[in-house]
């Protein structure tokens, strides 16, 4: 493993995930394994948990971090291959990715999808531009269709918190008032595939994910029928796939509620829209693991960066 651009990059999930709980049991076992090693985080977008679990993963590994928020700080870069710069880009993709390459051991990255062009964003040329053109691993912190290290922060979540060898999965769409990528919803659903579990996921009629990723999956469209006896419910909103990018649906009745949830444990990566995605009393309540995933985001980076310097010697 080079890089870690998507879940299909873990070799084994449960062993991945047996040895990120070793590591929460002492996160600085390993800490001078980054002796005098560099991550560098770029952000092409926002970020409040991956930004600060991605630099605490590898502060616990001993390795010095550098940030650049690109929306601000960098100049608007080139993908293209023999694009005449004339316009608005300054910088092209093979002179950044090879200059990063230099200043540090690790690069990972954050790039959101466009949500306009459906074909640009599964180029993922930001990603796949680094990963083409560096010299150092690339990580992916979310991509255009891609958050693997959120995927395998809720596999961390699950196997803490199962309490049968086989539970029952939901992933249920919830309405927003925004458009939102498909990539946390996508990245679960490879994860979801690489363990034994009684997999559904359940949206409106129209909301289906990428077909080629949910090839084989449980699709449910009475959500009701989807919840009944499950064990984990991941709520998560995506924009319409067939009518790119859209939000063509904004039924309530899709919000997750106490009701709803029954006995089953709460799941969401956040940030959350409280009382339209889900309602204060399962965010408050006892069943909700959120903040469990958001720690687990600790050592899903920490798993990826001490396996990416294991390989690196």
């Amino acid at each position: 493993m080079k890089h870690y651009l998507s879940v299909n990059d873990i070799d084994s999930l449960p062993d991945w995930v047996e040895e990120a709980i070793n590591l929460k049991k002492d996160p600085y076992q390993f800490e001078g394994m980054g002796k005098r090693k560099t991550l560098c985080l770029l952000f092409f977008n926002n970020s409040l948990r991956t930004r600060l679990s991605s630099q605490k993963a590898a502060m616990n590994l001993g390795m010095e971090v550098m940030v650049m928020n690109f929306g601000n700080e960098g100049w608007a870069l080139e993908y293209g291959d023999g694009t005449i710069m004339d316009q608005g880009t300054s910088e092209h993709i093979k002179e950044a990715a090879q200059v990063v390459s230099q200043y540090c051991d690790i690069v990972a990255i954050r790039a959101f999808a466009g949500l306009v062009d459906k074909t640009k964003d599964e180029a993922e040329e930001v990603i796949n531009g680094f990963a083409k053109y560096a010299s150092i691993p690339v990580v992916n912190m979310e991509s255009s269709v891609g958050h693997p290290l959120q995927a395998l922060a809720d596999a961390i979540t699950l196997a803490e918190n199962k309490t049968k060898e086989r539970p029952k999965v939901v992933l249920s769409w919830a309405p927003h008032p925004k458009a939102l990528p498909h990539a946390v919803a996508n990245s679960f659903v490879q994860m979801m595939k690489l363990q034994d579990a009684d997999f559904v996921i359940t949206h409106p009629k129209g909301y289906e994910l990428n077909p080629e990723i949910t090839e084989g999956c449980h699709i449910e469209h009475d959500q009701q029928k989807a919840l009944e006896n499950a064990d984990f419910v991941y709520v998560k909103n995506w924009s319409n796939y067939a009518d790119y990018g859209k939000v063509v649906n904004k039924d309530l009745n899709w919000t997750m509620t106490e009701e709803k949830l029954g006995k089953a444990k709460f799941m969401h990566c956040l940030p959350v829209r409280r009382n339209v995605v889900v309602e204060d009393a399962v965010l408050d309540g006892t069943q909700s693991l959120v903040a469990e995933q958001a720690k687990n985001r600790i050592f899903s980076a920490q798993i990826v960066l001490k396996k990416i310097l294991e390989q690196n010697k």
